[in-house]
């Protein structure tokens, strides 16, 4: 999970488009959500590693949120891909 604090919405936005585009093999991009005031972002990535996903992602989005990222409890969480 990548949670960021995003200073650039528009930025932000278009690199995460560009990435969602280029994604490693393997990865998979199951959610990209927004808060209603454009602040804060929550996206799900299914990778590797989590160091793999934070690699990936800071390379596109790094320069427009500050993000933090935590690797999911899948035996304790609804929803997420298998």
């Amino acid at each position: 999970m990548a949670i960021s604090s995003i200073s650039d919405g528009d930025g932000f936005w278009d690199a995460l488009k560009e990435a969602y585009g280029r994604l490693p093999k393997g990865a998979k991009w199951t959610l990209a959500v927004v808060s209603t005031d454009g602040a804060k972002a929550v996206n799900v990535i299914v990778g590797d590693s989590l160091d793999a996903v934070r690699g990936f992602f800071e390379g596109y989005a790094g320069a427009f949120a500050a993000t933090e990222y935590f690797e999911a409890d899948a035996a304790n969480a609804v929803g997420l891909p298998k």
